[in-house]
């Protein structure tokens, strides 16, 4: 169910020997993101739960779900980029239908990421899927 986004993150992981390695390419993915417009970063664009500062925005086009997003952490960043890469050109109705938790446990997060973080990837999935929801 994954995107061919998503699918390309989870073969470089494959081939990334270590957690530090997938850790820096976590960082280098949040890096490569387009930043998000500082108009954006609204109180109605924060997603609450988070350890760190994260926005979220929404794009909706053709009926498939987009979001443009940062955070003031670089890990964050790189988690929101790997979102970006599940989510982003899913048909609205097939948003919810993905298991995020399943998706990102073949990457080892589950693993590898403190109970804070955690439940700030958590709390930026139901966010995604609360405004894929909203807008179809």
């Amino acid at each position: 169910m994954a995107t061919a986004a998503f699918e390309d993150i989870a073969e470089t992981f494959e081939f990334l020997d270590n957690w530090e390695d997938r850790y820096r390419h976590v960082i280098e993915l949040g890096k490569a993101m387009p930043p998000m417009p500082e108009a954006l970063k609204v109180p109605a664009t924060r997603v609450e739960g988070c350890a760190s500062q994260v926005w979220l925005h929404p794009t909706i086009s053709d009926g498939r779900f987009g979001f443009t997003g940062d955070s003031d952490a670089m890990i964050v960043r790189g988690l929101i980029a790997v979102l970006h890469a599940l989510y982003s050109g899913v048909p609205l109705a097939e948003v919810a239908r993905i298991d995020a938790a399943a998706e990102l446990g073949r990457l080892g997060l589950n693993d590898h990421l403190s109970a804070q973080r955690s439940n700030g990837v958590r709390a930026m999935v139901e966010r995604i899927r609360k405004l894929a929801a909203a807008a179809a």
